[in-house]
């Protein structure tokens, strides 16, 4: 798979969550199980405006050359990937909600491993 293809879907990812976040929070975190209350409304909305940037940034620098600004584009995505991953797992083996939270540790673990391929992998396909 190119980069530019992956950083595509990775800001496609992020756009769905984000827009899901701002306009359905507690519709979107009952699917999984969670209930949330204002506060949690608007601590998603929030997550979901975080997400939409990053989207954003992503979709944006999918196409730049290699370079600081495309490395920092990356490492942000990796280390959003990876603290996601740990979030997720610890919350779905902790119980808190339902089974469809292993398919966020899914979609974290997909979206980490391919920023370490295009990160520090021996390849650096555009």
């Amino acid at each position: 798979m190119r980069r530019s293809t992956f950083m595509a879907i990775g800001a496609l990812i992020a756009f769905a969550f984000g827009l899901a976040f701002i306009v359905v929070p507690a519709q979107l975190m009952a699917l999984y199980g969670v209930a949330l209350d204002t506060a949690g409304q608007l601590m998603g909305r929030y997550f979901g405006s975080a997400f939409l940037g990053i989207g954003v940034l992503t979709w944006l620098g999918r196409n730049a050359p290699q370079g600081d600004a495309l490395r920092a584009i990356m490492m942000g995505n990796f280390v959003l990937s990876i603290t996601g991953l740990a979030v997720g797992v610890l919350a779905a083996l902790s119980g808190l909600g339902n089974a469809l939270l292993w398919s966020d540790v899914a979609i974290y673990l997909l979206m980490t491993a391919g920023w370490v391929f295009f990160l520090f992998g021996g390849q650096r396909r555009s």
